[in-house]
């Protein structure tokens, strides 16, 4: 099991994002529209972390973990099966690959296909 993306969701995105390159020696880039406007920083292992800011006043702040898996369409079965919700089905995004979120436990899921 990898995490391949690690997206927070804060109103602090700035005060975070320095906070991360100060303390663990890394680099976040300008927002990227693609991901919601995050700023984003790659990890050793190829993986990324997206910092931004809620897109609605609805929305809360979390952190939510992205698994990397072969298959997102099986992977999506396979929670649904389980019990979970769906919050966003797979949807592509151009450049970064295939993302989903679901809802078990209480708690929010990533999932995201190369």
């Amino acid at each position: 099991m990898q995490i391949h993306y690690l997206e927070i969701v804060t109103s602090k995105v700035d005060e975070l994002c320095a906070y991360y390159s100060k303390v663990h020696a890394t680099y976040f880039n300008e927002p990227e529209a693609k991901l919601g406007y995050a700023r984003v920083a790659s990890l050793e292992n190829g993986g990324m972390i997206g910092v931004r800011a809620q897109m609605h006043e609805s929305e809360e702040p979390i952190v939510r973990p992205y698994l990397l898996v072969d298959d997102i369409e099986v992977a999506i079965a396979q929670a649904i099966d389980a019990g979970a919700q769906i919050a966003h089905p797979p949807l592509e995004i151009s450049g970064y690959g295939h993302f989903a979120i679901y809802i078990l436990g209480g708690v929010q899921h990533g999932l995201w296909q190369l």
